[in-house]
């Protein structure tokens, strides 16, 4: 789990210059909001402006004038209502778009990102971009928009019309206003860093509560509830401490400016009045500009209380465009795969540009290869084998050996830091990722299934497999008989990971999964390491009947499984230590043996 890091904006310009590129997707329903925003602030202003010929028309007597004077500023008013409610209406309209792209761009990027990444990524980080920092951007944009138009139109407005109506009161009054702007740009700049500390210490505890919630079996077996309560205790006491930090300095800013304001309006009131009765300023406009005065604190409190949705939300956009921005996972291959008429037993060809098309036969070969995880530290070394067509080559050794990077490499989840892997001749990096793994079928031992039906977790290995395609994989994996055992048969539901099967039920549909695909290279990641005895016999023959014809990978749990395999590889430390057959390699008296009669254990 990482640990929190400061995510203070480095570069503020350039993330709202990639908001506003969002933005611009919704840039007409954008522009009737800035309109209609504008329209309710000036309907606001307007009103209140017309104070001052009403009060006039009173003291003249002049009661057609009062009622005529009175209905337009009815009219005002009304406009200003309907464009507060147009605008609201298309406001969430327009906010749901740029959240829907903002959404759609990040989950197909985290899609494009290299396996190293969510090696080192948390899960609740991850989770974190697409709950707290969206959310924040939509509260945002839903509540913030509109309204910093609004109020500016007002605060600019107001001042032109306090010019207006008396410019020697307006001197007084801009003055003290910015005394309180000044205040409200120093709350913010340290309101700001706590808001940044703030969203990156949630997604660290929404991290843990997703771990330990995931692990709850784990937890309750090792009596490690009181831990697991004071860890989060722990991170709980951070995020209150950030976010009592960032909420102090943003609430002083609402009672602050209100007490300016009434410090602002009394010495007006006061300035005034000495005005009116020396004859200098009429009543009337005295009375509309009194009112203009506590409606310019309005406006400037409206900043202020968007300050706390506008500073998370730009903490929370820094995050999401700082994921955004992450380097994706590289693909320079140019050799496609393609139907073929010709050779291929599969069916399918390498198309290899300005070359003729390469049957796909299964050939994989290492070359030399040295391969590392860290750079530094080599977890593979000058390692060179070849599986031919239709071969099985089982891997055996201890943990940490490099059975599975073995396998990472074939598809790409890695690439080699010296040396080569070729597929019927051609090097691996010349292929396009996407059709060199759509030519591998994967088993791994840790079988992730998806919430669905039990058909279509089936059908995740080939989309377009038929039902009888899918029924006929279930078959061959001899999954078919506990399948039509369930209540729904194969349209029963399960939930993420296959909650209510059990773990060898499970991996029989991870195998039912790459059989679907019908590809010509199988990679079995100890497949059947969390089979039981009697289930792995049974599936013993459905396996074969996989496995026939095609080239196949096995990194071996149980060496009982690989006595019936063309080559035995035995890694120790990266290195090929022993390889041959099970007899050859019995006869040996060497590492396989050791493990084989137990004198060593496989761990």
């Amino acid at each position: 789990m990482a640990a929190a890091h400061d995510v203070r904006p480095q570069d503020l310009g350039r993330t709202v210059r990639r908001f506003l590129s969002y933005l611009g997707h919704a840039r007409w329903r954008l522009v009737a909001v800035a309109v209609l925003a504008c329209a309710t602030a000036a309907s606001g202003l307007v009103g209140t402006f017309m104070i001052d010929p009403v009060l006039t028309a009173v003291g003249a007597g002049d009661m057609a004038g009062f009622l005529r004077l009175v209905a337009l500023t009815g009219v005002v008013y009304l406009v200003g209502v309907a464009s507060s409610l147009a605008y609201t209406q298309t406001m969430v309209v327009a906010a749901q778009r740029v959240v829907f792209d903002i959404r759609r761009d990040l989950f197909r990027h985290l899609g494009s990102l290299p396996v190293s990444y969510f090696d080192t990524t948390p899960n609740g980080d991850v989770m974190s971009h697409f709950t707290n920092d969206v959310d924040a951007i939509t509260e945002a944009l839903n509540n913030g928009f509109a309204n910093l138009i609004q109020s500016s139109v007002q605060v600019v407005g107001t001042v032109v019309l306090l010019f207006v109506l008396d410019w020697r009161l307006t001197c007084i009054v801009l003055a003290i206003a910015c005394v309180l702007l000044c205040y409200i740009r120093l709350a913010s700049s340290r309101s700001k860093h706590y808001f940044s500390r703030q969203q990156d210490t949630l997604g660290v505890l929404t991290g843990y509560v997703e771990e330990m919630t995931a692990g709850q079996r784990v937890v309750k077996v090792f009596g490690h509830e009181g831990e697991n309560v004071a860890g989060f205790a722990r991170l709980n006491r951070g995020l209150q401490a950030a976010g009592t930090n960032a909420q102090a300095y943003a609430a002083t800013m609402v009672p602050t400016t209100v007490a300016i304001g009434y410090v602002q309006y009394a010495a007006v009131t006061a300035l005034g009045a000495w005005f009116v009765i020396s004859g200098s300023m009429p009543l009337p406009s005295l009375a509309s500009y009194l009112v203009f005065i506590r409606q310019f604190a309005m406006p400037l409190n409206q900043v202020t209380q968007m300050g706390n949705a506008l500073l998370a939300a730009l903490a929370a956009a820094e995050r999401v465009f700082a994921l955004m921005e992450l380097e994706p996972e590289v693909d320079e291959g140019s050799v496609s795969l393609a139907r073929s008429g010709g050779d291929s037993a599969w069916g399918w060809a390498w198309e290899v540009p300005g070359g003729a098309p390469v049957p796909l036969r299964g050939d994989v070969v290492f070359e030399d290869v040295t391969f590392g995880y860290v750079e530094g530290t080599n977890v593979l070394e000058h390692l060179s084998l070849r599986a031919r067509p239709g071969q099985k080559v089982a891997f055996v050794g201890s943990t940490g050996a490099g059975k599975t990077t073995v396998t990472n490499l074939i598809n790409r989840l890695y690439d080699v830091s010296s040396g080569r892997i070729t597929y019927d001749g051609i090097d691996v990096r010349d292929i396009r990722k996407a059709d060199l793994r759509r030519s591998l079928g994967v088993v791994l031992q840790d079988t992730h299934l998806f919430a669905g039906t039990v058909a279509e977790n089936i059908r995740f290995g080939r989309l377009d497999a038929t039902d009888e395609e899918v029924r006929e994989a279930a078959r061959v994996a001899n999954a078919d008989s506990f399948v039509r055992r369930l209540p729904h048969g194969y349209r029963t539901r399960i939930s993420s990971d296959g909650a209510g099967l059990s773990q060898g039920q499970r991996q029989l549909l991870a195998i039912a999964r790459a059989a679907v695909a019908d590809p010509p290279v199988l990679i079995l990641d100890e497949a059947t390491s969390s089979i039981d005895t009697r289930t792995e016999r049974l599936i013993e023959r459905g396996m074969d009947a996989l496995m026939r014809g095609r080239t196949t990978f096995v990194i071996a749990h149980r060496l009982s499984t690989v006595r019936n395999a063309d080559a035995i590889i035995v890694l120790e430390h990266g290195r090929i230590v022993e390889q041959g057959t099970h007899e050859e390699l019995l006869a040996l008296r060497g590492e396989y043996w050791q493990l084989y009669t137990g004198a060593k254990e496989l761990d």
